[in-house]
């Protein structure tokens, strides 16, 4: 299993392209496997990847995840094929319809019937990145010979962020597999991953590549970090996707999905996630205390060697 870190993005000082990328500089240096970067209301994920991409050598970034919906796929696949280029093949493209709350409310588009979209964005997006020529006529969208020039540049691999089975049954048949948040271990193993790799048998694929975001600190005082962490992320909690698996591993919130207190039980649970067969963990330190977070860094680090 790859062990990543989710970069952190914050209005704060630190949320500066010249932060991040520094950051993510120092991650490669500290060795960590992987760089994931969520899609909010600042910086460009797949944007700023690319730019980090210049300015490292050797660890693997993905977008954690971009929304479909603000973006016609053939836009998002040049991005997403420039961006690769820029990494010299380390970028992993990950995307997800984002919520309705999101789509709706606030940006006044349409999240009506969400699969549907998603079956028809993957139908012209993930031929583009192979590099092939694309025409397709759907409820949605409608591309006519539209083919994108990048010579010498490989596939970008995309997960999709999937939770529901249709969802999950798309991402196994026709992405490389998926990135979940908000998810426990029991589900992962007893839904998430069987449901997946179905899918992914029944196409005559490899298995499922599995990126699997969890809330991580190392504490000595496990209670007051749960408290703030629950407080910091009570969003998650409330959003209707997220709520369901929150309730499927019989959790009151993202309080107690979090993988806090020492060294031993984290990495423990570390483990678990490992043998169930997560390929990518992704790290979102979660704590404003600098000492907590720079203890929790170097553990994390230390785990990857």
């Amino acid at each position: 299993m790859q062990i990543g870190l989710m970069l952190s993005v914050s209005e704060d000082a630190n949320g500066t392209i010249e932060k991040v990328v520094e950051s993510a500089k120092n991650a490669e240096h500290e060795g960590f496997d992987s760089l994931w970067m969520a899609h909010l209301f600042g910086l460009d994920a797949v944007t700023t990847l690319a730019i980090i991409g210049q300015a490292t050598k050797s660890i693997r970034l993905g977008s954690a995840v971009t929304p479909t919906y603000p973006r016609h796929p053939t836009a998002l696949a040049q991005q997403a094929l420039t961006t690769g280029a820029a990494c010299q093949g380390r970028f992993t493209l990950g995307i997800g319809l984002s919520h309705q709350v999101v789509i709706e409310n606030m940006l006044g588009l349409s999240y009506s019937k969400p699969a549907r979209h998603m079956k028809e964005y993957l139908a012209i997006l993930l031929p583009l990145l192979r590099g092939e020529k694309v025409s397709f006529q759907g409820q949605n969208y409608t591309i006519n010979q539209v083919k994108l020039a990048l010579p010498g540049q490989a596939e970008v691999p995309t997960l999709v962020a999937a939770l529901g089975p249709v969802m999950l049954k798309l991402a196994g048949e026709q992405a490389q597999g998926t990135i979940t948040w908000m998810v426990g271990p029991n589900t992962l193993e007893q839904y998430i991953l069987p449901t997946i790799n179905a899918a992914t048998a029944q196409a005559g694929k490899p298995a499922a590549r599995i990126a699997a975001g969890f809330p991580v600190l190392i504490t000595n005082d496990e209670a007051t970090a749960r408290e703030k962490i629950g407080k910091s992320l009570q969003i998650y909690g409330m959003l209707p996707s997220y709520r369901a698996m929150l309730d499927r591993e019989g959790l009151a919130g993202p309080q107690d999905l979090a993988m806090v207190g020492s060294e031993a039980s984290v990495r423990s649970a570390m483990a678990k996630l490992r043998d169930i067969g997560v390929t990518d963990f992704c790290a979102a330190i979660s704590t404003d205390d600098p000492e907590e977070h720079h203890r929790t860094r170097a553990f994390l680090a230390n785990e990857c060697q």
